[in-house]
């Protein structure tokens, strides 16, 4: 069972001062909750391995589904098949953080991959910034956490220079190479988590900017923000499907900027593949004995609870829950319902003592590097609450 400890919650002014808008929910209830969860050292290091060992196995998938060409299995845009190819063969084009979302990991309970949230992961800000907060204004140890994400990114933009794994001999004064970074204007959450990571690659010696998507510049020659300002790197809060679908003559425009070696896009293209859920099958057949897959297929399960998902859907929206007897007993609507689906074996989030169902996410920036949970019931949608964590002996 879930244990959680209760603490004061910060006060929506602060978290207005600091950038926090998206505190309250369409329905007047608190995103943050006044509660965390409580670990143990032991299940916070379960944690760290089972996201080192499941990106791995990511990595090995990704290299398999491009050797044999299986992108139509997955749900890619065609237009975007030859811009993946080009960044996953180029260490130049770094991933730079992801999210993966598991169930279990308390009490025992196995830890079971969900999903990977490898392109545009949110609640970077929460888990980064807002929880260790909650730490330092209810007096307990801020140390008693994982979470070490914001460190973490930071040193993967230095890699972007590197190329290493150690980041202590980067140089800040490395030519004054510059990061333009982007999100939709009118979306204060992701407008936030962008602003953050802007400051973590300035933390790590870049020149930085930011421009709302809309007024970004592109040509064969590069990436230029409002001004005509030209980037060596361009941060995107968008995803790359819809840039596939919904912009077409950019993704090409993308394609020939990456051929022509004139920028470097981030995250990088290959990430699609990640972050499609059409990947858990495949992982499924690589590694049919791994602890912490579920059986996964491009196909109805058979006689086994399930859920069904779209390869590219966000926050639960268009996600079924198939019985054994092959009934549906719950099901979200949204727009991602025309995509290939895939079929997950069910599994029970852990639950605290009123019911509540707990996710865990686990950010991933080289290493995984910090944890923090969503509260909700089986399919977790944009009306789950944000749950930090604290580890006690």
């Amino acid at each position: 069972m879930i244990l959680t400890t209760k603490v004061n919650a910060v006060d929506d002014d602060t978290l207005d001062e600091i950038g926090f808008s998206w505190h309250t929910d369409s329905d007047g209830s608190k995103y943050i909750s006044d509660e965390l969860v409580t670990i143990t050292p032991q299940e916070a290091e379960a944690y760290y391995e089972a996201a080192n060992t499941l990106y791995d196995m990511y990595v090995e998938a990704a290299e398999y589904v491009i050797k044999n060409n299986l992108f139509f299995d997955l749900g890619i845009p065609f237009n975007l098949i030859e811009t993946i190819k080009k960044s996953w063969e180029n260490d130049v084009h770094w991933h730079i953080y992801s999210r993966f979302d598991l169930a279990g990991g308390i009490d025992a309970q196995e830890i079971k991959l969900i999903e990977f949230n490898a392109d545009t992961p949110t609640a970077l800000f929460e888990t980064a910034l807002l929880q260790w907060a909650i730490l330092k204004s209810n007096d307990m140890d801020e140390e008693s956490q994982f979470n070490n994400v914001y460190e973490a990114i930071s040193n993967n933009f230095k890699r972007l220079i590197t190329l290493f794994d150690d980041t202590d001999t980067f140089d800040a004064n490395y030519d004054g190479w510059k990061i333009l970074f982007s999100s939709v204007e009118g979306n204060d959450e992701e407008e936030s988590t962008v602003r953050l990571l802007q400051q973590m690659a300035t933390d790590a010696g870049f020149v930085t900017s930011f421009e709302f998507l809309h007024n970004v510049h592109f040509d064969e020659n590069g990436i230029y923000d409002s001004e005509g300002n030209q980037y060596e790197y361009w941060f995107k809060l968008y995803p790359w499907e819809d840039i596939a679908i919904e912009e077409p003559e950019l993704a090409t425009t993308l394609t020939n900027i990456i051929e022509n070696q004139k920028a470097i896009i981030l995250n990088p293209a290959y990430t699609l593949l990640f972050q499609s859920k059409g990947m858990m099958a495949i992982l499924s057949k690589l590694f049919p004995d791994s602890p912490y897959l579920l059986q996964t297929s491009f196909e109805p399960l058979q006689g086994v609870k399930q859920v069904e998902k779209p390869v590219f859907g966000r926050e639960g929206a268009n996600t079924k829950i198939i019985e054994a007897d092959g009934t549906t007993s719950l099901a979200t609507a949204g727009p991602y319902d025309n995509y290939k689906k895939v079929y997950q074996e069910f599994v029970e989030f852990p639950k605290d003592a009123k019911g509540a169902k707990y996710q865990a996410g686990v950010f991933f920036a080289y290493e995984a590097c910090g944890l923090s949970f969503r509260k909700g019931g089986d399919i977790l949608d944009n009306m789950s609450k944000f749950v930090g964590h604290v580890i006690v002996s």
